[in-house]
């Protein structure tokens, strides 16, 4: 073989195991300390764990970085460190990352028209308004439209034409208006401008470099994802991202981001209302300034977060990284149990704090055994069934069922097996005994978008954790959490002789669907 070949060859092979040694090396995990190493006290920790408990809010898994460092982490079971997790609106600040790079690769610019991007898409007639739009006010969420378009996932299939039909009220970049539809269009221009997904794009510049991988994203029906919600990555990875940002573009002395798109991505844009009283700007973190698909904090912190409590919490002045998912009906709440416990906790210096052995073992004790605990047994009387009681449901809402549909209970020793048929589907959900079993279904759970077209299409089965309990010799409750979101379902279950009547709850719904049915 000729010596240039040979040398092309061995050039080649040297770049592949160049290229695969440093995926395996961005592939691990972040470097673990302790607290007290890097100037934290392990009971501050301790307190914040014991007030996240003590509060209304139902916290899934946090991790906590300094210095670049995971000082404390812990999940909740049935919650797994492994599990990816929904992120809601978090998704919106990688999108919005995903601009960054295509700025970064001169791809395109924020001052950049929007109907430029999508002129077989564009009403008859464009407004000036509209014509007005620019990548920049997609970002800052100052898009001119009210109300949000947020009926177009449900109703189009192109959801792009559906956006730019909507009505254009307000100056572009000049007023405030939450738009989920308008961070789409950002996932939209970029795979215009690059002949990719979002999460195609920014798996080589973004997901490789961090060592994320097994992660999915939801798409429109065309195969858009959809950027304003449904990314799904693990809470690892959620601190990992903010680390980035912390760092302003750099992982491990590479240069990724360019520190200025970091700056102009984490710095105040619009004000959400810029009446807000002093007592207002004073107690809340949702009127401090919007950046780039990226709030303002209060005390100088800056996050990306979803519904229900998602949060990457970058804290710039402390050198420090908050991920969090919860289910949690106050998420301000959330943010004044961290601003009470942890943040006063973050010497600006860097020296070791004193270490107190009993405190650290029992935060370490505590991190290790945080649990979400299964249905309580409450009686010891249960319902007389058969080994297997099917029954077939005739009202919906009192409304007569169309069609087939039947449940089934099978009991066997400490588990619960519940199948729900229809003509269209047939889902098996497990069950244990005041204990969580873990399984996985293909059944939707409870989803906030739950009437987008495409919505959770294409998706691996979803793992679940599933317990039951007796509430009386009548009424069997079946409690089925979805892990890879902050959501839960419940069935509860009232036998009488034949009859049969069946509750369904979600955890952030208070309508609950009644079925009735007979054997």
């Amino acid at each position: 073989m000729p010596t240039r070949k040979l040398t092309v060859l061995f050039l080649a092979l040297f770049l592949i195991l160049h290229s695969s040694a440093q995926t395996v090396a961005n592939a691990q995990p972040l470097v673990r300390s302790t607290p007290e190493k890097e100037g934290v006290s392990s009971k501050a920790i301790l307190d914040f764990v014991n007030a996240i408990e003590a509060s209304k809010n139902e916290f899934h898994s946090f991790v906590f970085l300094r210095h670049g460092k995971v000082i404390a982490e812990g999940w909740w079971n049935p919650y797994k460190a492994d599990l990816k997790h929904t992120m809601y609106s978090c998704s919106k600040s990688f999108t919005a990352t995903a601009i960054g790079f295509a700025v970064k690769e001169k791809k395109l610019t924020v001052n950049a028209k929007v109907i430029a991007f999508f002129k077989e898409d564009l009403p008859d007639t464009v407004s000036d308004k509209l014509a007005a739009m620019e990548v920049k006010d997609l970002l800052s969420m100052t898009a001119g439209q009210e109300p949000e378009p947020n009926q177009v996932p449900a109703r189009e299939e192109n959801w792009v034409r559906g956006f730019l039909a909507a009505p254009v009220v307000n100056q572009p970049g000049t007023k405030f208006l939450y738009n989920s539809m308008a961070t789409y269009m950002l996932s939209a221009i970029i795979s215009k401008v690059t002949g990719q997904s979002v999460i195609e794009y920014l798996r080589p510049r973004l997901f490789d470099p961090l060592g994320i991988t097994d992660i999915d994203w939801e798409t429109d029906p065309r195969g858009i994802n959809v950027g304003g919600w449904g990314l799904r990555i693990r809470t690892e990875d959620m601190a990992k991202f903010g680390q980035l940002f912390l760092q302003k573009g750099n992982w491990n002395g590479s240069q990724i981001l360019p520190e200025s798109w970091i700056e102009e991505a984490t710095t105040t844009k619009i004000m959400q209302n810029p009446n807000a009283t002093a007592e207002q700007l004073a107690n809340g973190d949702w009127v401090q300034g919007y950046c780039y698909q990226m709030w303002r904090c209060r005390n100088n912190l800056y996050r990306g977060d979803g519904a229900f409590g998602q949060y990457i919490i970058v804290m710039p002045d402390q050198d420090a990284v908050l991920a969090i998912t919860s289910e949690s009906a106050s998420m301000q709440d959330e943010l004044n149990i961290i601003y009470k416990y942890l943040l006063p906790a973050l010497k600006p210096e860097n020296s070791p704090a004193a270490v107190d052995k009993a405190v650290a073992a029992e935060l370490k004790k505590k991190l290790a055994s945080l649990s979400l605990p299964a249905p309580k047994k409450i009686t010891d009387s249960v319902y007389r069934l058969p080994a297997v009681a099917a029954y077939k449901l005739t009202t919906r809402n009192q409304q007569t069922v169309t069609g087939n549909r039947n449940i089934e209970f099978k009991f066997v020793k400490n588990s619960c097996d519940l199948r729900l048929k229809s003509d269209s589907a047939d889902y098996t959900l497990h069950f244990g005994a005041n204990t969580w079993v873990n399984s996985s279904t293909t059944k939707h759970g409870p989803y906030l978008v739950a009437r987008a077209k495409n919505n959770l299409e294409g998706l691996p089965p979803f793992k679940v954790a599933g317990s039951y309990t007796w509430t009386n010799g009548h009424t069997l409750e079946l409690t089925l959490r979805y892990i890879e979101s902050p959501h839960t379902e419940k069935y509860t279950c009232i036998f009488d002789g034949d009859k049969l009547l069946v509750e369904v709850g979600q955890s952030f719904n208070t309508d609950k669907v009644i079925w009735e049915g007979t054997r």
